[in-house]
Order: C-alpha cells, then structure tokens, then sequence
C-alpha cells in the first residue's frame, strides 16, 4: 500500500494532458488549482497507515489473502459494506472535502458483479479481467477516476439518435488487439489525480445503441486522452491563503471534462464490447453503490459545518440563545439521518452471484434522495447562525494591507476573547464549505434526485403495499378479512 507521499510522487511520473484557464499545464502536483485535490486523496492513502484507522481503511484480499487498501477492495459481507460507510466519514471528517477515490471504487464492484452475469449468459471472459484488473489496482494502490457521466446532449433522444453521435462514448474500431473510443466523460471527479479511468455507459442502452455499450480501463495519460478542467465557485482563491477557506483539502473533488479522442484499448483492459442489455444493469448498480455513500462522505463534512457552526456562534456571542441551539440539534439530527440510510442500506445488502455484495438499492437511493434536501437546510441553518460576514468579509488582501487592514481586523471581531484573524479563517472555512460548487454536488452527484425518485418507485414495490391496505380493507374476493 502507498503512502499518501507516494501516491504525490507517483503521479509526477504521469504524463497526463491538462488544460485550465486556457493554457495547458505542465506540473499540475504542485499547481495551486490541483493541490488541495490532490492532498485530499493522499489522505486516503495515509490513513491506511495509521493503527486508528486500520480496521476501516484496510482489507484483505479475497483475491491474493493480501492486506490491501479498502477503496482497491471487492465487498463481500454486509461488514465491508458498513465499514466502508464508516471509512468515508471518517476521512471527510479529516478533509472537510471530497476525497475522490469513492467513485472508482463503485465502479469496480459493479464491473466485478455485472461482468460476472454477462458471462453466464454470453459465455464471455470479461469477470477474469476484471478480477485480473483488480489484482493489478490492488497491487499497485492506484487511484482509478470511475467515468460513467457523458455529456448527453439532446436528452430527449438515445446515443444512436443524437445529432452528433460523440456526445456518448462509443467503439469506433476494433482489431485483434483491442478497441478504439471516442466521445468524453463529463464532471469527472478526481480525474486529474487518478492514475487510471474506467469507462462506464450511463444509462440503460438498445440493440441499436449497442455501440455504446462499452466499458473499459485505461491509464488516464493514454494517447489521445485531454482533461479540461471545471470551473469551481471561487477557484481564484486557491492562489491565496486565509481566503479559500480549507486550504489544505480544498472544497469539492476538482472535477473536469475528459476528451476521448480514438483511444486505443487493449482486449484485456475491456469489460463489456456490445452487450447492450446489461447496460442498464451495470448502471443501476453503480449508482446505488455509489448512493450509498452519501450519508458517509456527506455526514463526516457535515459534522465540520456543524462545529464551524457552533464555534461561530461563540465567536459571534450568542451561543447560549435558545433558539442558536435549537438550530444545532437539527443539523445534528438531518446528518443522523443520512448517515443512518448509508448504514442501513449497508447492513440489508446481499450477495449477487458473483458472490460480492449489493447494497439494498431502495435504501440507497432514499439515502441520496435525503442528501439533496438535508444539506441545504444543514447549510441554511449554519448561514443562520453565522450570519452576514460569511457573504460581506473583504479579502485576505485587504487584511494584510499596510494602511486599511487595521480596519478589517478591528471590525471583524466579535467576543473579545477571541482574536479578529480566528473569526476570519472560521468564516472563509463556513463559506467555503457551504456554497457554490460544494451544494451544487450535492444535488447531482451521483444522479439527480429525478434519477432516485426513478429507483425509488420501481423499488418501492406498489403492488404489495396495495395488496396489505386491501386485506386490512377486506376487498378480497370473498369479502372477508384475509389472514
């Protein structure tokens, strides 16, 4: 397992294509748009580590019986699956951010289970691969970008129908060596600082759509691969300090549009070739892997908001205030609640026949269906309490003026135990965490809450909950209560 300094070090030997602000970026390890990214997934690295965090960050191998790094893991048992919910808010207890490596790590599981049943009825090779690929990511700790997400284009109408057949990733050539690909990957999370991406359709696919039916893995400075960075709310101040508010760890998971210009891949780096009915499959199963996670990752940052909250209460003085309190215990209690799905649907999960284990996907879309509504109001609660400064402060340039920063310290300050510059760097620590790019995520990632009521309904199971209310109504044919 890699160190989080040789997880930096190693990507010093990609050769990746970057673009941002419109130049094209030479040493992106140590640009200050990529850093906090960056140390963010290198904690996930180094926790793996610490005697603390053992038992949550670590597993062994049901493939080699080797001590391994948990986000390189395939889960098998309802305990792997709470114990990766609990590994993830701890880490975002420790970055106050997205730490990236989640999004790999469900695309793997639902490669490693959807291969497995395209094989049984294909008579394919594709869940050797896959067991193979894992071998090689577990061997080597390599962080691998999940890239499910196309752009889409007209919503309205399938891949095969689209005006521009590039706004799906499809296979425009094969030979006896392996495959070419061509379209991109949209709000891709991590890619920048990923050392492989795994190609995934995003949604459920036809005979005639059969081109796009493709997965595969691919080191992410493969010829013809272009990563254009996103923009984030207030990504200018990442070349400041005091001003970016969680300057080690950043806010969000640096996210970019990655350009597939006819990328060769070879035959044993691909998953799926054609098998467009198990599109739909392989989908739905990542999303809900990945659902699960929310009230994890989601919980563990909330739990910093909270106390950024409560601390700028005391900082502001009105931290005894009845209703001040009453605010917390609610934010205390939407996060419960997440975390309390992510468990939930952890400890229902069951064995697929490859004999890994899914998440019960009703609960997990319900999880992230929460999320989109709790963190705003945990959010909303916390802009409550801090109040105005966290919209008004004047910048860290102002502060550290010879003539006016006298000023801003002086009326920046709140109780007087409490220096200026701390009320300051809590405040650009709450903005930072609860606006912009950061809730815009937590809306869309993973799948719009459309995309979970979708799930819901179909999991939800109509027919026998009618079925309960008409015996209790006794509408059975005989007229008589029924058992």
């Amino acid at each position: 397992m890699m160190t989080g300094q040789q997880y930096i070090d190693s990507l010093r030997k990609l050769n990746t294509v970057i673009y941002a602000f419109g130049e094209k970026i030479e040493n992106f390890v140590d640009h200050p748009l990529f850093k906090p990214h960056i140390n963010a997934a290198a904690l996930t690295y180094e926790m793996a580590h610490d005697p603390s965090y053992e038992d949550l960050v670590t597993a062994t191998s049901h493939l080699t019986g080797k001590k391994i790094n948990r986000f390189t893991h395939i889960h098998h048992s309802t305990e792997d699956l709470v114990k990766k919910v609990k590994m993830l808010r701890a880490i975002a207890q420790r970055t106050g951010s997205c730490f990236q490596r989640c999004v790999g790590f469900d695309g793997l599981n639902a490669l490693y289970t959807t291969t497995f049943e395209i094989d049984q009825k294909y008579g394919t090779n594709y869940h050797e691969r896959v067991k193979d690929y894992v071998k090689y990511l577990q061997e080597t700790d390599k962080m691998v970008a999940g890239s499910m997400t196309d752009p889409k284009g007209d919503r309205g109408l399938t891949p095969s129908k689209q005006a521009d057949p590039d706004m799906f990733v499809r296979v425009v050539a094969k030979n006896e060596k392996g495959i070419v690909i061509r379209g991109a990957k949209a709000h891709q999370t991590g890619i920048i600082n990923s050392h492989e991406m795994m190609v995934m359709p995003t949604v459920a696919l036809g005979e005639e759509d059969k081109d796009y039916a493709v997965a595969c893995a691919l080191p992410v400075d493969a010829a013809g691969v272009i990563h254009i960075f996103g923009r984030q709310t207030n990504d200018s101040r990442k070349f400041d300090q005091m001003d970016q508010g969680n300057a080690c760890y950043g806010a969000v998971g640096g996210e970019a549009l990655t350009v597939l210009e006819d990328v060769f891949v070879p035959w044993e780096r691909v998953f799926m070739c054609g098998e467009f009915d198990f599109a739909g499959l392989l989908v739905e199963r990542f999303a809900c892997y990945h659902r699960q996670n929310y009230g994890g990752c989601k919980g563990g940052v909330s739990d910093i908001v909270i106390g950024a909250a409560a601390a700028m209460a005391e900082m502001n003085g009105v931290a005894k205030a009845s209703h001040i309190r009453d605010k917390l215990v609610e934010m205390i209690h939407l996060t419960e609640t997440i975390y309390c799905g992510s468990i939930a649907c952890s400890s229902q999960g069951r064995p697929t026949p490859s004999g890994a284990y899914f998440v019960d996907p009703l609960l997990a879309n319900v999880t992230k269906l929460n999320v989109t509504r709790n963190i705003y109001e945990i959010c909303r609660l916390s802009h409550d309490i801090a109040g105005g400064l966290l919209a008004t402060l004047p910048s860290e340039q102002d502060l550290n003026h010879p003539e006016i920063g006298k000023y801003v310290e002086k009326y920046s300050k709140g109780v007087t135990s409490v220096p200026a510059i701390e009320r300051i760097r809590m405040t650009r620590l709450l903005e930072n965490m609860t606006g912009g790019t950061a809730l815009v995520e937590s809306m869309h990632g993973a799948g719009s809450p459309q995309a979970q009521r979708v799930m819901i309904l179909r999991q939800g199971n109509l027919p026998h909950k009618m079925k309960l209310a008409k015996r209790l109504a006794s509408l059975n044919k005989a007229g008589e209560e029924q058992n």
